[in-house]
């Protein structure tokens, strides 16, 4: 990972220039989780993990807070088309995630 990830990841959902899958789509509502929870906290984003191979393009796992609330969104980038796209966005529990919300406990 490097600084200009996160910084092209910033600067396309500021510009707006997401795309949202059918998936994350789904699976908001039920999540208690709003679009704007994950726009408006771009400015707390780190990557804490990443899937460079990807199914599609490479993709981050995100780690941010939107009103001291913990949140995960697995982010993937098209550098060639300048977007990102949300895969999926969800609270982590302590039961995979240590305090920090940022270590997967090991199995």
């Amino acid at each position: 990972m490097s600084i200009d990830t996160i910084n092209f990841i910033k600067a396309c959902i500021e510009n707006r220039s997401i795309r949202w899958t059918y998936h994350v789509n789904m699976r908001l509502k039920g999540r208690y989780i709003s679009r704007d929870a994950i726009v408006s906290s771009l400015d707390k984003y780190e990557i804490i993990e990443e899937y460079p191979t990807d199914k599609y393009l490479p993709s981050f796992l995100i780690f941010t807070k939107y009103k001291n609330i913990a949140i995960h969104i697995q982010i993937a980038t098209d550098f060639k088309n300048n977007c990102v796209t949300i895969v999926t966005a969800y609270k982590p529990n302590l039961d995979k995630w240590e305090k920090d919300y940022k270590t997967r406990r090991k199995q």
